[in-house]
């Protein structure tokens, strides 16, 4: 089944249209949180983009392109982990090298209207089956990040300390990768491999500097992922826009407007 393209000038929004959006931005804020902190805001952009290949292959094969991105994610989590566990390399690097591979295959396997579906999302209403699915994934990555929130923290700020407190650094790491590709898959539809990323990122680098206090961070992340969401797919059918780039533009909005105010008090102190 093709990513189908729908008039955002036409389409209407109920609630339960908002529904697995709000949740997928919810977990967009608590992952990309910690991602920040593990300095992954590069690197986190570009696994996304490893879901190019998955999603081309699904749609040259007539199945739901979710499906083929969530595969490829998965795929690329555990390749990451493996070379990243064998090779020592700094997870940027091998992030980098499997972003490269899979965005040029995934360009190669699709082309046209297809591709840009697949890089920028697009508007369309979900089925009962597919908003129950995405549902369920959005609350098992935000149960996962509430419930390892402090393993996560433990295993950043000191691998030895976690070690020596029972915890599995390899493993966490091999789960916080697995639950990141399920946030990413939740994002297709709406964002793209290109853009879902994005919303990752900039509301949790937004929280870094107007917070002081990992949770009071993460609230603020999750908070400023799901205003940017709402605000998106509310504001693009009045635009005459597609919601996921506004969505991410107005997420930049907010990081510059914060930055601004930020200095601006430093230049008055």
């Amino acid at each position: 089944m093709a990513l189908r393209r729908a008039s955002t000038s036409t389409m209407h929004l109920a609630l339960s249209d908002l529904l697995l959006p709000v949740a997928m931005a919810a977990a967009a804020g608590l992952v990309g949180s910690v991602a920040v902190m593990r300095r992954m805001a590069l690197a986190s952009d570009a696994l996304s983009h490893v879901a190019l290949p998955g999603v081309a292959i699904a749609i040259l094969l007539h199945l739901n392109p979710v499906l083929g991105g969530l595969a490829a994610l998965l795929l690329g989590s555990l390749l990451v982990w493996a070379l990243e566990h064998k090779t020592h390399l700094p997870t940027e690097a091998v992030i980098g090298v499997v972003f490269s591979a899979s965005l040029a295959i995934g360009s190669m396997l699709t082309s046209g209207e297809e591709l840009l579906e697949a890089l920028f999302g697009a508007a369309h209403r979900l089925g009962s089956l597919e908003t129950i699915l995405g549902l369920s994934a959005a609350t098992i990555v935000i149960a996962f990040m509430l419930r390892a929130r402090s393993r996560l923290l433990i295993a950043l700020v000191s691998p030895d300390l976690a070690r020596t407190s029972g915890i599995d650094v390899p493993r966490i790491n091999l789960l916080f990768l697995v639950i990141f590709a399920l946030t990413v898959a939740l994002g297709l539809r709406f964002l793209g491999v290109l853009l879902m990323g994005s919303l990752i990122i900039i509301p949790a680098v937004t929280a870094t500097y107007l917070t002081r206090s990992l949770r009071a961070m993460q609230f603020t992340s999750v908070a400023l992922a799901v205003a940017s969401t709402l605000a998106g797919l509310l504001a693009a059918p009045r635009l005459h826009v597609e919601p996921g780039p506004l969505i991410i533009v107005i997420a930049a909005a907010v990081f510059a407007a914060g930055l601004a105010a930020r200095r601006g008090n430093r230049v008055a102190r």
